[in-house]
């Protein structure tokens, strides 16, 4: 008897991704049924007329249904994996155009803009799981959505849903390029790697017995930059670690906002434009039954996007397949798909995988609680996620890291008790909110633009 996977958010641009990574693991997944979900009926049907060429190419051996049902698609499931977005890009561009509007970084999941997208998601994420409870009490969530890190601290804290884990490819994106520089297989190389969800550093990188980091610091100092990430090179030698790349946000925060503001639009902004623009033309080619044209302007609309990722907010291309042709092939792999598939086919029994996720510390980083959602590696085996230990870590790390948490708890909080005071504080304790008074300015345009998207705050 085969498992049953449920996605709720599948009318999104992921959901190709997603699907052709399950067609290609199928038959290593035991998969019996996929239930793809989403409330725009529209776009799920377009969806689905761009995926024909990569079904009738590799058909599907097991039940597949799309549906705008939240109950039908998590009757029975095994796997809930959520990857929807509350307001949808538009919604996006509001949280960092607000932001930027007030001098402070419009970004999707760090400072004002995860702050604003959290609020959206909470309530319907922590509704997911009540259902949860009736239809599919033994199922894994893995959350998708973003921000990933404070999204899973709402589904143990207040959901109390032991079964979930958030996932991020950012740090299996660094740990295949490294493996790539060390011409070795990614589960050949493991990374020390703690922090929050876009909060994290990589301490050592372990190969054949030996930390290589080292190694990598070496070159650094030898090129005075950080190939593929945006950061300084003095201060990264200083630090003595590498960054997951959103750091970028904390260590050069001016520079970002000055960035985006010249750059005139923000990632939400420009993502908003082309993502209307794709489905238009998929509606068109659909209607002249042009299914490999549909492909076509997918995968042009994929390149196009992943060429310009971190362009306005860095001020240059940083993508790190950019580097060299080697390096490049090695990335060319699932990304947020292959994550979660590997974490299904670990948590099925099929192998034993060390994967970097987002779950409660239990005791892993020193300093932090023990319900604190952190993103750690832990080693993933049948039916369980056991976190390894991460220890000390250095002050200055800990003490971003705990800033950042009692800003999300209260995110959490304000979200699920309507608490203006507490959204209010949550706001103004982040680190790239200037204090109480911008927090408050941002904080009511918020209200004011996504009205009854936003969960009333008394």
């Amino acid at each position: 008897m085969g498992i049953k996977i449920a996605i709720l958010g599948a009318a999104g641009l992921r959901t190709p991704l997603i699907l052709q990574a399950i067609l290609l693991r199928q038959s290593s997944l035991g998969l019996a049924e996929l239930a793809l979900m989403d409330i725009d009926a529209e776009h799920l049907d377009l969806i689905a007329a761009l995926t024909a060429p990569l079904e009738a190419a590799n058909p599907p051996r097991f039940r597949m249904t799309r549906t705008t049902t939240l109950e039908e698609a998590l009757q029975g499931a095994d796997y809930v994996i959520t990857t929807f977005r509350v307001g949808g890009m538009a919604g996006r561009a509001i949280d960092e155009r607000v932001a930027l509007n007030h001098g402070v970084l419009g970004q999707e999941t760090t400072g004002p803009g995860g702050f604003a997208m959290a609020l959206r998601t909470i309530p319907v994420l922590l509704d997911v799981v009540q259902k949860m409870a009736h239809l599919c009490p033994q199922a894994w969530l893995i959350n998708f959505a973003n921000p990933a890190g404070l999204l899973a601290e709402a589904v143990v804290r207040v959901g109390g849903w032991r079964r979930s884990v958030g996932i991020c490819d950012a740090p299996h994106t660094l740990r295949r390029a490294l493996a790539a520089l060390l011409s070795a297989a990614p589960e050949q190389v493991m990374l020390d790697y703690f922090g929050l969800n876009h909060l994290g550093w990589i301490r050592r990188v372990l190969y054949q017995g030996e930390d290589h980091l080292p190694r990598f610091l070496e070159l650094i100092r030898q090129l005075d930059s950080v190939p593929g990430l945006p950061f300084d090179a003095t201060l990264i030698n200083t630090l003595g670690m590498i960054p997951n790349e959103y750091l970028y946000y904390y260590y050069h925060t001016r520079q970002a906002v000055e960035n985006i503001l010249q750059a005139g639009i923000s990632r939400g902004e420009q993502l908003a434009a082309w993502n209307e623009s794709l489905f238009a033309q998929l509606s068109a080619l659909r209607a002249a039954e042009d299914y490999e044209g549909m492909l076509r302007a997918y995968q042009a609309y994929l390149k196009q996007r992943g060429a310009t990722y971190m362009v306005n907010e860095s001020g240059q291309a940083h993508n790190l397949e950019q580097l060299d042709q080697a390096l490049a092939e090695s990335l060319s792999s699932e990304g947020y798909a292959g994550v979660a598939l590997d974490l299904i086919e670990a948590l099925n029994g099929k192998e034993t995988r060390q994967m970097i996720l987002n779950l409660p510390n239990q005791g892993a980083i020193h300093g932090m609680a023990g319900e604190e959602v952190v993103e750690i590696p832990a080693w993933v085996s049948a039916g369980l996620i056991q976190p390894l230990s991460v220890g000390d870590i250095p002050t200055h790390c800990l003490g971003l890291m705990q800033q950042v948490k009692a800003y999300e708890q209260l995110t959490i909080e304000a979200a699920v008790q309507g608490s203006y005071a507490k959204a209010l504080t949550a706001l103004t304790l982040h680190p790239l909110v200037p204090g109480v008074e911008v927090a408050r300015q941002i904080l009511d345009e918020y209200i004011q633009r996504h009205g009854d998207l936003f969960p009333p705050l008394r």
